[in-house]
C-alpha cells in the first residue's frame, strides 16, 4: 500500500510541476514578446490574465461564492492531507506487548530495533544490520537491511537471522507473528589475486 501511495505522490508532484512549469514558462515567454496562440488567456506583455469583467462576471450570482469557498476548502484539505502523509513518521514508536494479565506493556520500538540489529550482527558473515519497525503497535513488521561479507552464503545468513534474531524478538515481545522484509547486500571489495 505504501508503494502505491509513494507512486501516486511522485506522479502527482510530477504532473503539478510540469503544469506549473509550462504555465510559468509560457507567461514568461509572452512577457518577453513571443507570440501567443489565439486561444491563450494572455495576449502580450501589457495584458492581464483576468480582466475586470472576467473577475466579476458571476459575483452577483448566489451560487458563485459558496462554490469558490467549497472548492478552495477541498483543495486546502487535500493539501493538508498530503502534507501530513509526507511528514508522518514511518517508524513505529512502540510495540504493544501482551503480558498475559489483560493489561499489556509498551516496548519502545527503537529498543526492539536495536536488539534485533545487535543479534543479527552476531551472525557469521553479517557486517552491519539496520532494522526499522513499521506497521501498528499490536502487529509490527520489520524491515531489515543486512550488509554481508564476501565469503558468506546469503541463504545461510538469511536463515540464521530469521531463526535467531527475528524469532527471539518475536518471542521476547510475545507477538503472534513478526513479518519481516530482509534486504541483502554484499560488501564491496576488490578482486582477489589468483596465483
Amino acid at each position: 500500500m505504501r508503494a502505491v501511495l509513494r507512486t501516486v505522490d511522485r506522479v502527482l508532484l510530477g504532473l503539478v510541476g510540469v503544469v506549473l512549469l509550462a504555465l510559468g514558462g509560457s507567461v514568461l515567454a509572452i512577457g518577453f514578446g513571443a507570440s501567443a496562440p489565439s486561444w491563450w488567456l494572455h495576449r502580450g506583455p501589457h495584458d492581464v490574465l483576468l480582466s475586470a469583467a472576467e473577475r466579476t462576471r458571476w459575483r452577483e450570482s448566489g451560487w458563485w461564492w459558496p462554490v469558490v469557498i467549497a472548492a478552495l476548502a477541498v483543495l486546502l484539505l487535500l493539501a493538508l492531507w498530503w502534507l501530513v502523509a509526507v511528514l508522518r513518521r514511518r517508524r513505529l514508536g512502540e510495540v504493544l506487548v501482551d503480558t498475559g494479565d489483560g493489561e499489556g506493556a509498551a516496548l519502545r520500538g527503537r529498543a526492539l530495533e536495536s536488539v534485533i540489529a545487535q543479534e543479527a550482527d552476531r551472525v557469521d558473515g553479517v557486517e552491519r544490520t539496520r532494522v526499522r519497525l513499521t506497521g501498528r503497535r499490536a502487529s509490527p513488521a520489520a524491515r531489515v537491511r543486512l550488509l554481508l561479507a564476501p565469503h558468506v552464503d546469503p541463504g545461510t545468513a538469511l536463515d540464521d537471522v530469521t531463526a535467531y534474531a527475528l524469532a527471539h524478538a518475536r518471542t521476547a515481545a510475545n507477538l503472534s507473528a513478526l513479518p519481516a522484509e530482509v534486504q541483502l547486500r554484499g560488501v564491496k571489495h576488490g578482486a582477489e589475486r589468483v596465483s
